[in-house]
């Protein structure tokens, strides 16, 4: 190894996982859009909960946006702090899927197998996460 250079720590199964998540998220965005409009047709789901819920989807993807995006740039770039705040965001992330996988006001089975993989998706990253800040926070020269 040359002098001046250092190792790259970035985690390239965190990538690869955060770049799955990017398109799993946008599926599973459109089919639970796509579900609340064929609950909001055919069962009777009240309106003042299909508001809530649809709310709450906005939210949720404003914040998976904000994950992945600090989980992204915190991995290349290898900066503890973005990646620790997309660790952070993963917890209202993973409420979030929580919701959507028990307490909607009706909850169909794709949306259950949809959510849980999701939560496995979440799990996986913060474990990854938590190594990836480990070894930047591990190399920082003082």
């Amino acid at each position: 190894m040359a002098t001046g250079t250092r190792p790259i720590l970035s985690s390239t199964p965190l990538q690869v996982l955060l770049h799955l998540n990017v398109w799993y998220f946008a599926a599973f965005y459109v089919a639970e859009i796509l579900m609340f409009v064929y609950k909001g047709l055919l069962l009777p789901y009240p309106s003042d909960n299909l508001v809530l819920d649809l709310a709450l989807l906005l939210l949720f993807l404003a914040l998976e946006s904000l994950r992945i995006f600090y989980g992204w740039k915190g991995n290349l770039c290898e900066r503890s702090l973005a990646s620790c705040a997309s660790l952070f965001m993963l917890l209202p992330c993973a409420a979030l899927a929580v919701y959507y996988l028990l307490l909607q006001t009706f909850v169909l089975r794709l949306e259950f197998v949809l959510a849980a993989a999701l939560l496995c998706f979440y799990g996986l990253e913060f474990l990854l996460g938590l190594l990836a800040v480990s070894s930047f926070s591990r190399s920082k020269v003082y």
